[in-house]
């Protein structure tokens, strides 16, 4: 069990930090040395999606310049508000996948509960942008009936923590959430998809870490870095952190037009990740979501990419190229 003494003294910085992130984007471009002048494309006034991106990140890009992949994966573009065709709200089918509100099963043996709908930052290309986290009811009781729910389900081995972002919970939160899950005695491993040690490594106290090695489910965290250059200082701090405690470290990349459809961006993140401790894992077509087609790469191009990246490093190091097609039962490999 995860003692509630592992949480007692957590450090609250990484959330002083998260309440100074940028939400105007001409705030954002006047820290960069930029201005809308240099964006044409720019939407400084989006609703719906507006920016979020907290400073740790922003330090990371390159001042001065617009087309910056750190930049392009955050900064609303009126881009977004063209439709194109195949793209969708719900472009991975989640609704029809529910066991519960917020409890998903779309693979054998594994579920995914969908823990809140917060996040440190708005990413342009989220294929959960537009789903609606209000209609899924106050967290207390939708999580408990989640729970009663998978302990019905002898045949879910491993339960995928998700989102928005779960390591947007508290210490206290996710602790009891991670004790409550322990106690169902069918689960033999705990998965946790987030962003946050990218995007804001404060977040990985020494509590969060105790609380991922000290529980009886194995913890595997999924992070989800694009492109190199997000594995600044502070990230790779964090996650060889997580790493010498014994938490398992993978991470799956989303192929993104103007940030990392090169061989050698690719290469480099690979490289960056196994100095980081974590092994790539999927590298993921985009999911059609409505806003993000200007991030597509076509098929062709994913496959050439990914068999110019296996020329270049070890198995280990190229993540396969997958696409997640509703119905299917598993992620479908492209190459």
């Amino acid at each position: 069990m995860v003692t509630r003494s592992s949480t007692a003294c957590q450090s609250d910085g990484w959330k002083r930090e998260l309440a100074r992130a940028h939400r105007d984007a001409r705030t954002l471009l006047r820290t960069l040395g930029l201005s809308a002048r240099d964006i044409p494309d720019l939407d400084p006034e989006a609703q719906e999606f507006g920016l979020l991106v907290p400073q740790a990140f922003v330090d990371l890009m390159r001042p001065g310049d617009p087309q910056d992949p750190l930049l392009r994966q955050v900064l609303p573009l009126r881009a977004e508000h063209q439709q194109a065709q195949g793209f969708s709200l719900d472009p991975v089918c989640d609704s029809d996948a529910e066991l519960s509100p917020g409890l998903l099963q779309k693979y054998p043996g594994r579920a995914l509960l969908v823990v809140n709908g917060a996040c440190a930052a708005h990413c342009r290309y989220c294929f959960r942008r537009h789903f609606s986290y209000r209609a899924l009811g106050p967290a207390e009781p939708r999580l408990a009936r989640a729970i009663d729910r998978l302990s019905l389900a002898p045949s879910v081995q491993e339960i995928v923590l998700s989102g928005g972002d779960p390591l947007m919970l508290d210490d206290a939160q996710l602790a009891e959430l991670i004790d409550r899950l322990a106690a169902i005695p069918h689960l033999r491993r705990l998965r946790i998809h987030t962003r946050l040690p990218i995007m804001l490594p404060s977040r990985v106290t020494e509590a969060l870490v105790r609380m991922l090695t000290e529980g009886r489910l194995p913890a595997i965290l999924v992070i989800h870095a694009n492109h190199p250059s997000e594995l600044g200082g502070p990230a790779e701090q964090a996650l060889r952190k997580l790493a010498a405690h014994g938490v398992r470290l993978l991470n799956q990349s989303v192929l993104l037009r103007g940030v990392n459809d090169s061989v050698a961006t690719l290469q480099q993140l690979s490289e960056r990740l196994f100095e980081c401790e974590a092994l790539p894992y999927y590298l993921h077509q985009l999911d059609r979501v409505q806003g993000a087609a200007h991030f597509q790469v076509s098929d062709k191009i994913a496959t050439i990419l990914v068999d110019q990246l296996r020329a270049r490093v070890s198995g280990y190091l190229a993540p396969e190229l997958v696409r997640e097609i509703p119905g299917e039962q598993s992620k479908a490999r492209i190459a």
